[in-house]
This record gives C-alpha cells, structure tokens and sequence, in this order.
C-alpha cells in the first residue's frame, strides 16, 4: 500500500470512529492491545458530568471489532443514563474485552487489562459485567485501585449480581402494577432468558412469589443448575419467541427486542436484567407502545449493580444498596406515568429524566 493510500485509509478509520463518538457524544475512547496475554479490549467512556465513569467490564467472543465497538459505545452510553436515574454522583462508562471468558481468561490478561485502567487516571472505574467475576476485579486491583465489585475480604461489596436482581424484580413488580393494578407476580407467566448470576437470583425471587417460571440459556450446565435448584420449567433458546407468557424478562445480551422478534413475542410486559434489550430504540420502543407492551427501561430495572458498586466507593452499607435499589419501583411507577400522560415510549421518558439530571448537574459545575 502506498504512503498516500495508507494515510487515506486511517483517516478514513478515525473519521468512522470520531463520527460514532458524535452520535452518541462519548468523550474517550481507549483502545487496548496486548499481544504477549492476549489482551484486546476497549474502554469506553461517556459523560463524566456527575463524577467519574463507572460502568463494568464485559468479555465475550465478539464476531469482530466492529460487533465490539458498537456494544462498547451502547452500553457506556447506558451507564451514563442508568447512573444518573438512579441518583448516583458518577458518569457512565463501560469496557469489553475481546474473547470466550470460559476458554481466554488468565490472571496476566486481567492484570494487563488492569494496568490500561490506570492508564486513565480515574476518569473510569471497573466492575465486573458478563463473564468477569469478582476474582478477576481482584486481579485488576493489583494494577489500579480504580475498581469496585472487590470480595468482601478485600474490604469490597462482593458479587452485586443480588442486589441487581433485586432491583429487576422490583422493576418487574412495579410493571405489573401498572398493567394489572396489582404489583404480585404469583401466578404470572415469566420467562427469564439467561440464568448466569443475575438471571439465577431473579427466579429465585419469582420462585417465592409462585410466579409460574420458565427459563432458557446458552449454556445447558446452567440450565441443568437452575432447573434443578428451583423445579421451573426450561426451553431451547431458539423456542424462546413461541412461549406464551405474560412478562418477558431478557437477562443475557441486548438487542433481542426486535423486528423478528416482536412479531413473536406474546407477552405483555417486558422487564429484565440485559442491556440494551431494544436493538433500535427509537423504532422499537415505539413499536412496542403500539403493540400495548410495556417496557420496563432496561438501564432503570438493572441499576441495583451498580448501586451496590457506588455504595462501595462512598462507603459500603448493604442495607443502604437495598433500600436505594427498592427505590427502582417507584422510579419505575415515575416512568410509567411520565409516558402515558406524554403518550411517548417509556424509554423517552427515562432519557428524559435522566437528561434532566445530568442538565442541571452540568449547570452547577459550569458555574465554578
């Protein structure tokens, strides 16, 4: 390739990815690339108006760059609107790293990953997200103490997966509410898609409610686990779409509220743990609204997380995660109503709130 070739070419790369910074106006990008462990992984970060970037660190075997980008820029984006709805004094980011965590993931790729964390100076903060545990935040501590979701022996929180699917089942019974006039789940239809950590706490919930559960995942270990831990009822995941159900509750990867799929669906609430569960918000959070399914705004539902991560960096108080993590009903109800009284999508409602905040916020801060 010739020299004015070569340079036409990475123009043309910054320019792509510049320009998918704009949409979304995310502040940095943070390419990493390590060949001795392996290492390839992006940090993203979004808005830093409330405080520092916060948001975990998710591994999965991403078809390529571009699939890896888009979910980076997605989910840190998320962040920023998650933490500043639920109340939080910090900004959105997120990270991803390239590679199957059940087959690529060593203590030298974490620790490596870790040092690129420090590399920011503070402006990002890790947790662990899909794939990562909490003794792999151990082994990024050993590089940066810009890390939350640490053991409790280590003087951190411990594994938040609980108090997230505390607040989705919050969010599920405060979606009820507002379809039925009643906020019990005993008897309802709910089909919780993905029982890893956060998936496997939620129908325990459900399951004490006597809420009629059934669960589907990737990984036929988990199912076995699940199943046989709880006795509710397991579908292959390409028969997900064809279950008669009265919630459904997406906890894996996002994207899977779309056209395909809403022409199956047969639920009337949609409530989960996943991120970005609306492949296009804009078309289908209207989408659903005509098809009188409720959604229940994913960043909203799934904030108990990272509320148990904040209570970590301000002082750790479990109660005090739970209690603000209870608050996700009636920040739901807020919604809800915001939506039909304005007849928008619920998830323009809660970008809107959460815009509002982050506005004001970002008006104080201009004054100093």
């Amino acid at each position: 390739m010739t020299e004015t070739k070569e340079k036409a070419s990475v123009n043309a790369t910054e320019s792509s990815i510049t320009g998918r910074m704009s949409t979304f106006d995310h502040e940095q990008l943070v390419f990493c690339q390590d060949k001795e462990t392996g290492l390839r992984s992006i940090i993203a970060i979004h808005n830093t108006v409330l405080g520092p970037a916060v948001g975990g660190t998710r591994m999965w075997a991403y078809a390529n760059e571009e699939e890896a980008l888009t979910d980076v820029l997605r989910l840190s984006r998320g962040m920023t609107y998650k933490n500043a709805l639920a109340g939080l004094n910090i900004g959105g980011g997120k990270a991803v790293i390239i590679g199957d965590a059940r087959k690529d993931k060593s203590e030298a790729l974490m620790r490596r990953f870790g040092k690129f964390v420090n590399s920011v100076g503070g402006k990002y903060i890790t947790a662990e997200d899909v794939g990562i545990s909490t003794r792999d935040m151990e082994y990024v501590r050993l590089e940066t103490k810009n890390v939350v979701g640490l053991p409790e022996y280590l003087g951190g929180s411990g594994d938040p997966s609980p108090v997230t699917a505390f607040g989705v089942y919050m969010g599920m019974k405060a979606s009820n509410k507002e379809v039925t006039g009643s906020d019990s789940l005993s008897g309802k239809k709910v089909l919780v898609q993905g029982v890893g950590h956060v998936g496997e706490y939620l129908v325990e919930h459900l399951v004490k409610e006597n809420a009629e559960v059934t669960i589907a995942d990737i990984y036929d270990d988990r199912v076995k686990a699940v199943v046989s831990k709880f006795g509710v009822k397991a579908v292959p995941v390409n028969e997900v779409y064809d279950q008669e159900m009265d919630i459904y509750s997406p906890c894996a990867l996002g994207a899977t509220v779309n056209d395909d799929t809403l022409n199956k669906l047969k639920c009337t609430i949609i409530c989960g743990a996943a991120n970005n569960q609306l492949k296009d918000e804009k078309v289908h959070g209207v989408e659903v609204l005509k098809r009188g399914i409720l959604y229940a705004p994913d960043y909203l539902v799934n904030a108990g997380g990272i509320i148990n991560c904040y209570w970590e960096i301000v002082g750790y108080n479990r109660q005090a995660a739970l209690s603000q993590a209870e608050g996700i009903y009636e920040t739901a109800l807020q919604i809800f109503r915001k939506s039909s009284t304005e007849n928008i999508p619920t998830y323009l409602a809660a970008n809107q709130m959460a815009e509002a905040r982050i506005a004001s916020i970002g008006k104080i801060k201009l004054s100093y």
